[in-house]
């Protein structure tokens, strides 16, 4: 039992011994029933992101030559950002030219030949054993040729990949390079610059506890605001609600993914986001504090003038009307603690009850009489002191 209901049961104890005497004063106080809007929310933390962004790596390894962005570059889709010193790159293709060059030139011998033996297998001039070495010998240099073929086309591809674009129009975010640096493409393909697609298209990333994660879907409203801007209130909503978990120090969240808006860019790409997601909203409904379906009124501390008319119901408020109590049978919908919703039973603007106070000399007694009550200090005895 917390504080407060064991002073109410103090009052109402002391209320049954002593009974109301005409210093002693029982006020009753009540809420209209009218139009609210009611909501329920939770609240998490989150980072701000682009929605696009796209990590520009390279696929060969050399010296960095030339980079030609910084950092917050505007850049268009196959716009050159940096080059790779490509004299490596020329020697390599060069080379498998030259290769590709000495095989063709030798297809053609060995293809001359083969017709020649071709033909003097035909009019049984030689041995089979002779026509078949010279069609293996001419089968080996056109496969030859293919194969340097290919070798041709990989180191022109690999000089084109010495020349970095940008994948996608945005702004460059990041620039983890420098002109003469020396990057390696091995297993993994190294980072050189993060681009972003649309500042002016933003989301959060909101960590939200597996306890709140059920009342969360797609399509509600998200409000959120940032400590770089605490004055200002953004809006979003919940655009995917990601089924992995993640679980650090024993607690379970799940990722929530939110739209926001940044026509004005004041949104910056790392910044924290305090969310809160409306789970439930229902504008302009009937309703009443819900402590009003809670109070029911007790003859212990009533008059003997007044009287109660009670009704059968499993939620119902009650009025005062002169020296009665009434109660009303509501039907009830949604609810988010302080308010409630009332479908039927009772209209606008009706006074319902909510709760009582006791004031006089008794509410004394009861303060006196109450552990958890502060009380006065007691005045020193200033000829004790000394």
């Amino acid at each position: 039992m917390n504080t407060k209901s064991i002073f109410a049961a103090i009052l109402l104890a002391a209320a049954i011994i002593t009974g109301c005497s005409s210093e002693q004063k029982v006020t009753y106080n009540s809420a209209p029933a009218q139009r609210q809007d009611i909501s329920t929310s939770i609240t998490a933390t989150g980072t701000i992101e682009p929605v696009t962004e796209v990590e520009v790596g390279t696929q060969v390894s050399g010296i960095i030559d030339k980079i030609y962005v910084d950092y917050n570059s505007e850049v268009k889709r196959g716009q050159i950002i940096a080059e790779l010193d490509k004299t490596n790159l020329l020697s390599k293709l060069a080379s498998a030219q030259s290769n590709l060059s000495n095989a063709k030139s030798d297809l053609a011998y060995q293809t001359a030949n083969f017709k020649r033996y071709q033909t003097l297998y035909d009019k049984g001039l030689v041995s089979t054993n002779d026509y078949e070495n010279a069609k293996l010998t001419y089968d080996k240099a056109t496969q030859t040729v293919r194969v340097q073929q290919q070798a041709v086309q990989e180191a022109q591809t690999n000089l084109g990949y010495a020349t970095i674009t940008a994948p996608i129009d945005g702004v460059v975010l990041a620039k983890k390079v420098e002109e003469g640096q020396t990057v390696a493409s091995s297993m993994t393909t190294p980072t050189l610059f993060i681009i972003a697609q649309d500042l002016t298209d933003m989301r959060v990333i909101a960590d939200i506890d597996e306890a709140d994660i059920g009342g969360v879907k797609e399509g509600q409203r998200v409000s959120f605001t940032v400590d770089a801007f605490p004055d200002d209130t953004f809006e979003g909503e919940v655009t995917q609600v990601r089924q992995q978990a993640t679980t650090t120090s024993n607690v379970v969240t799940y990722a929530v993914v939110i739209s926001a808006r940044n026509d004005d860019l004041k949104l910056k790409p790392g910044l924290t986001a305090n969310v809160t997601i409306y789970t439930m909203e229902k504008k302009d409904v009937l309703s009443v504090p819900t402590k009003a379906l809670r109070f029911a009124p007790n003859e212990a501390i009533m008059t003997d003038s007044e009287k109660i008319e009670d009704v059968e119901s499993d939620n119902k408020v009650w009025t005062k009307e002169g020296d009665t109590f009434k109660a009303h049978a509501v039907e009830i919908g949604v609810t988010n603690g302080t308010l409630t919703e009332i479908m039927s039973g009772i209209s606008e603007g009706t006074d319902v009850l909510t709760d009582f106070n006791i004031e006089g000399e008794m509410e004394e007694e009861e303060q006196a009489s109450n552990p958890f009550m502060p009380h006065p200090r007691k005045k020193q005895d200033n000829n004790k002191k000394k």
